[in-house]
């Protein structure tokens, strides 16, 4: 879906969450990182972004997280019928790396989370069950943050993403810092998310995307183009998206 700059009409059935990027554009002095980048994300699929380090993954997660402005295009969600802008509080942004106040504990943290935000605390389920969905040990729980591994404060930031239930989902590298088994986990939980939220996923490991997701998008010179499905478990495919991203200019 290039080099269009409004969305083709959404069909009808299916999913009922959409979101439709038109033409965003971001540059830096000379350098244009974003060029009409366009494309359509739908619920209960995972996205993987793929690109090389420099293409513009991460300005484009923070355009539509809000971290920082386009120059030009919009972001719009369509969510039961209802469409509009989408909004800071549609997006859940999981850091490649964490920010977390690393002078409480996990708990304290996710306490002080619940209490700063009282509408999410119908959820039905107590602080220490939210803790265990994650396959934190009491230990781990309880521990200063300061403490906790690359993968733990990953695994803390999607907790986060689990209570409060944000429409959009984008994940920059969040899987790399993981070991095998916590890597196993986290990508079960995220193929159980994608049911109610909209999932993007950079990466520039291709068989992790194989992997995990269920289309891949690619970011070069400044656009975005997704992989023909029928290619991305193919033999061909990784020489073909080597071949589409080699004369990017390697950030």
């Amino acid at each position: 879906m290039k080099d269009w700059e409004l969305a083709d009409p959404i069909d009808e059935g299916g999913n009922d969450l959409f979101l439709t990027l038109n033409g965003i554009s971001k540059k830096f002095d000379s350098k244009q990182v974003l060029n009409g980048a366009s494309y359509q994300f739908e619920q209960g699929k995972i996205y993987g972004l793929l690109g090389r380090n420099g293409a513009g993954k991460t300005t484009l997660f923070n355009c539509l997280s809000g971290e920082m402005g386009m120059d030009r295009g919009s972001a719009i969600l369509e969510q039961d019928g209802q469409v509009r802008e989408l909004k800071e509080s549609d997006i859940g942004y999981v850091y490649s790396m964490p920010i977390l106040p690393e002078f409480l504990t996990g708990y304290e943290f996710i306490q002080f989370f619940l209490e700063a935000n009282p509408e999410l605390k119908g959820s039905g389920e107590d602080i220490n069950a939210w803790f265990d969905r994650m396959r934190m040990s009491q230990e781990d729980r309880h521990r200063l943050i300061k403490g906790y591994s690359h993968g733990m404060k990953n695994k803390l930031q999607m907790l986060l993403f689990l209570i409060a239930k944000p429409s959009v989902i984008l994940l920059d590298e969040p899987l790399t810092s993981f070991d095998v088994v916590v890597a196993l986990e986290m990508k079960n939980m995220l193929r159980e998310m994608k049911r109610d939220h909209i999932l993007i996923f950079s990466t520039h490991i291709l068989q992790l995307a194989t992997d995990l997701c269920d289309e891949l998008v690619v970011l070069n010179k400044g656009e975005l183009s997704s992989v023909p499905s029928d290619l991305l478990h193919s033999p061909e495919f990784e020489s073909s998206v080597i071949e589409l991203l080699k004369d990017e200019p390697h950030g």
